[in-house]
């Protein structure tokens, strides 16, 4: 290096970062340093990202750095296609550092704990003075984690939460839960009548820097999956801000009482669909669950809404993101139950008879979004019981969601959705057969399957592969307390019905490819 070295810093930017309030940026000078940007190509890009996906993390990046420029910041910024693009962010990061004889590099924690550990490196491997500050989009801290969990011999949400509500005073008064109860759960589960009307979520008509990334994508990244059909999310704080309130006005206060509904006519429901903007840092947590507490408060909005929203930001969005930090390296190579089939096709495509699957990976290819509920007990149920490999299946939800960064997704797809980890994260294996699906959406009626059968060709697949599952893995499960009414059904079948549940799995299995 260089003995007259500059005392100035080369300041990465992450599409995870996208905030003027990112740690690396509030430590920075707007008058000496570097703002670097880098935006992904197709042969350094490993994970087959939707293309909706794509656009909307490359466009909130520009409209960032075109804001950063505005405001008086030397952004070097380097597009998809730009001739001068290695592929490598590290090898970014290195040329800057060399072209301006720079040997500070200041950066917000990456939201991977791979790229963390590559730019890391660069301390022991070049001499750089690397400083990584922890990203401030939460509430809480990795001490804040780590001082929870020590001497816990379970890690469970619900106990996460109820400490996160007390620090936080949010739906708290006398330090006791506002309402007298911790948790609305039972409250979220109503089931859809067919009248109800709900408003979608705002949506945005792309400008030309959208309308530029949407053409860049199509030629960089043309055979990945997803449409770029109809793009219509937020791509600046402020449209994401915008976004949020109408979803105050309009769909919070039906929330909490169809959280978990599912219909084939309605991609979105009361859904706020603000994860994407909340994992890109368009969105801040803390003003988000304030805002709906004021809304509780002033007696606008139920409280089975405002506690199920808040719930699921500070409770689960902080609870994953311990887990993931805590875990890795090696969380995503958990496999609890040694599966091996491949992850079917028509994940890909969507051409599949079961309605509640065709469906949701329909929807999933138009709108890189499905909800919670969803992802958990239709396309994650099913590869729970067919037995996909849950490295595949972590692969799948990284590329496929728009909201889908490995810290939140691996864990929720590794330890609740597949429950590769044995139980860490969740108490049990999150499965159903067709009733559940049922209950809680109008999938079965379009199906070609009957959910009242559980065995034959007609049978709903959900059905005999939930009992296969029970019985295939009864010795690791059995003293589950979870699954205590279940495996005492299964003990009253007979050898024939148990060996018809066995004979249709083994089939049914047999064909997917």
């Amino acid at each position: 290096m260089n003995s007259a070295v500059s005392e100035r810093t080369v300041i990465p930017i992450l599409w995870d970062h996208l905030s003027h309030n990112t740690p690396s940026l509030l430590h920075a000078s707007k008058s000496k340093d570097i703002i670097l940007m880098v935006e992904p190509k197709k042969n350094s890009e490993k994970v087959n990202h939707h293309k909706k996906k794509l656009i909307f993390l490359i466009s909130s990046m520009r409209h960032f750095a075109k804001e950063l420029q505005e405001n008086g910041w030397t952004v070097k910024y380097i597009k998809m296609r730009s001739p001068e693009n290695s592929g490598s962010l590290r090898s970014e990061i290195l040329q800057a550092c060399k072209s301006n004889n720079i040997s500070n590099i200041l950066l917000t924690e990456p939201g991977n704990w791979q790229l963390r550990e590559t730019l890391k490196s660069l301390q022991k491997g070049y001499d750089y003075n690397v400083k990584l500050l922890e990203n401030n989009n939460f509430f809480s801290t990795h001490s804040t984690f780590s001082e929870w969990t020590s001497n816990r011999k379970e890690l469970r949400l619900e106990y996460f939460y109820r400490m996160m509500r007390v620090k936080t005073g949010i739906l708290i008064k006398k330090n006791k839960p506002t309402g007298g109860r911790w948790n609305y759960d039972k409250e979220n589960r109503g089931t859809l009548s067919g009248s109800e009307k709900f408003k979608p979520p705002l949506q945005f008509k792309p400008d030309d820097i959208t309308q530029e990334v949407i053409d860049d994508v199509n030629i960089e990244f043309a055979g990945n999956f997803g449409s770029d059909r109809n793009f219509w999310f937020g791509v600046t704080r402020s449209e994401a801000e915008v976004a949020f309130d109408y979803f105050l006005k309009h769909n919070l206060a039906t929330f909490g009482k169809f959280q978990d509904a599912m219909d084939c006519d309605s991609s979105f429901l009361s859904h706020a669909v603000i994860s994407m903007y909340l994992n890109a840092g368009l969105l801040n947590p803390i003003t988000v669950c304030k805002k709906v507490e004021a809304l509780y408060i002033s007696g606008e909005v139920p409280l089975n809404s405002a506690e199920g929203f808040i719930r699921q930001i500070l409770g689960w969005r902080e609870f994953i993101r311990g887990i993931y930090w805590m875990s890795m390296p090696g969380y995503e190579n958990q496999n609890f139950f040694n599966f091996s089939r491949s992850l079917p096709k028509f994940f890909w495509t969507g051409d599949t008879e079961l309605q509640c699957l065709k469906s949701t990976i329909q929807q999933t290819n138009e709108e890189a979004y499905a909800h919670h509920i969803q992802r958990l007990m239709i396309t994650g149920n099913f590869s729970l019981l067919a037995g996909i490999t849950p490295e595949e299946v972590h692969q799948w939800y990284l590329a496929v969601y728009a909201d889908a960064h490995e810290w939140v997704e691996l864990p929720n797809t590794i330890g609740m959705s597949q429950y590769a980890d044995g139980g860490k994260l969740a108490s049990k294996p999150y499965i159903s057969g067709g009733a559940y699906i049922n209950k809680m959406s109008n999938y079965c009626g379009n199906c070609r399957f009957n959910v009242k059968k559980r065995n034959g060709p007609d049978a709903c697949p959900f059905n005999y592969l939930y009992w296969n599952f029970l019985d295939k893995h009864q010795t690791r499960l059995n003293s589950n307390p979870r699954l205590r009414l279940p495996y005492s059904s299964l003990s009253k079948f007979d050898k024939e019905d148990l060996s018809k549940v066995r004979s249709d799995s083994k089939k049914f299995l047999e064909g997917l490819v």
